[in-house]
């Protein structure tokens, strides 16, 4: 059991250090320093293994956190690591990418900082990795079913993980040209090095899955093809239609998506090209939005060289502690600071844009104003107009749903009012045998929800198939009956 007085003989929270800025603004590398050994394990023996684990709820995979904190602090690694792998597919993309809503649930967190249990799960799996414990797991039997999954993010590589294992055949089909959907061309090199994804992707080829890129479905391979070649479809697409922001000025050259902007960073990376097609280079860059998209879009613009960077945000500056509209143990509202905001910039909160301007049909700046909060919307505050200049816009608003593509209209599946695929408790659609995880259905979301319903949606897809399922499933979807 854990040591009952781990959390006062050791009362500091301690973290690994990020580089130093000067360091990692010349390089694409990830920013923390290593973590001792001895660190990680006095670190974990705060946990005091409470007799209620609120991180447990905190966690949507439902990890096992006191059990592995425990045998990080003993010293029994290899034990740690299959314990976190009983309920996490891919704890080193959590580890990394995750906000880790199981440390705010901690109850240590109640009058103290809470148990690193982010760091520790990260130090579990890359001990792993080191020490040669990822072999592929292979299935005892074959079932002879055919699988599907459409789209290659976290919910659909979970769902096509858990598949396999449980010995169905299982594709996974990307239109993109490499696997790991927003995991490969969204999150930035130095929040998680693709050498990351590369190599869980190995171990998953070794299990007997079969990636096939490139494969537009709806397209490239019609509906009529995907059912009558599988027994069953996962759809784990991911929410990509963006949010725009439809104000005067908005045709402008040197005003784009987030999502025009960040993969070229990564394919410049990956080797594909010596420069990207829209860089922040020698440019003046205003952020809209901002949230995680808006910080990796910030810390990208830091590495191409651009000489000054403002965030906007239309929402209030967050309190520097937790706020009481937020109590233990939810997720708290609070003032967050990440590596790519250390780094630099201007962060403005409480602003609304509501006109570009432009010169020979390309950006140069804009207009906007101060807002307050005012019931369920915003209002302007008069006086507080302002007009600032910029070479380069990029909009990091969000995602409203999945695209409304061939593939979804071809099947013929119902909507959520939200625009959303529908579902039913079992992550069944209104089409027999298709089945929908992650952000498709369940709107945009965090990475350790996409896994925990890739996770849930293969146990459904396995007891569809089979009638019956021994594969976890860590979450029951709270979605309405599908008529």
């Amino acid at each position: 059991m854990a040591d009952p007085r781990g959390f006062i003989n050791i009362p500091l929270r301690v973290l690994p250090v990020r580089r130093p800025v000067s360091e990692r603004l010349g390089d694409w590398n990830e920013v923390y320093e290593d973590f001792a050994e001895e660190s990680v394990r006095e670190q974990a023996g705060r946990c005091m293994d409470c007799g209620i684990p609120f991180c447990h709820n905190g966690c949507p995979l439902g990890n096992l956190i006191p059990e592995w904190n425990d045998l990080v602090r003993t010293g029994r690694w290899r034990e740690a690591f299959d314990r976190l792998h009983a309920t996490n597919n891919f704890p080193d993309f959590t580890g990394r990418l995750c906000p880790a809503p199981c440390e705010p649930a901690c109850v240590l967190g109640i009058n103290q900082p809470p148990v690193t249990i982010k760091q520790v799960e990260y130090e579990i799996v890359e001990r792993g990795f080191a020490e040669g414990w990822t072999d592929p797991i292979l299935p005892s039997v074959q079932t002879g079913k055919l699988v599907a999954v459409v789209g290659s993010g976290p919910a659909g590589l979970a769902a096509a993980q858990q598949l396999t294992r449980g010995g169905h055949s299982v594709t996974v089909f990307e239109r993109d040209d490499r696997i790991g959907g927003l995991l490969r061309y969204g999150i930035p090199e130095f929040k998680m090095e693709k050498r990351i994804l590369d190599r869980r992707l190995e171990q998953m080829i070794g299990e007997g899955t079969v990636f096939k890129t490139g494969v537009n479905v709806g397209v490239d391979l019609t509906v009529e093809q995907l059912r009558e070649e599988f027994d069953a479809v996962v759809l784990a697409g991911g929410a990509t239609a963006w949010r725009d922001l439809p104000i005067p000025g908005r045709e402008f050259d040197g005003i784009y998506q987030a999502m025009e902007f960040l993969p070229w960073a990564n394919r410049v990376q990956a080797g594909d090209m010596a420069e990207p097609p829209i860089t922040a280079h020698g440019k003046k860059v205003i952020i809209i939005g901002g949230g995680d998209t808006g910080a990796d879009c910030l810390g990208t613009a830091h590495r191409q060289g651009a000489t000054h960077v403002h965030q906007f945000e239309i929402m209030p500056r967050p309190p520097e502690t937790r706020d009481p509209s937020t109590p233990w143990p939810t997720y708290p509202l609070v003032m967050r600071t990440t590596s790519a905001h250390e780094e630099g910039g201007d962060r403005v909160f409480s602003v609304n844009t509501e006109e570009f301007t432009g010169k020979d049909g390309r950006v140069t700046g804009l207009r906007a104003h101060e807002v307050r909060r005012q019931g369920g919307g915003f209002e302007k505050v008069e006086g507080t107009d302002f007009e600032l200049e910029a070479d380069l816009v990029l909009l990091a608003m969000g995602f409203v749903g999945p695209e409304r593509s061939p593939l979804l209209a071809d099947l013929g599946v119902e909507f959520t009012d939200r625009g959303n695929v529908a579902r039913d408790a079992e992550y069944a659609t209104a089409v027999p045998g298709v089945f929908v995880a992650g952000d498709m259905g369940r709107g945009q979301s965090l990475i350790v929800w996409a896994i925990a319903e890739g996770r849930s949606a293969a146990a459904s897809v396995d007891r569809y198939l089979m009638g019956r399922t021994a594969l976890p499933s860590p979450i029951v979807s709270t979605a309405a009956p599908i008529r």
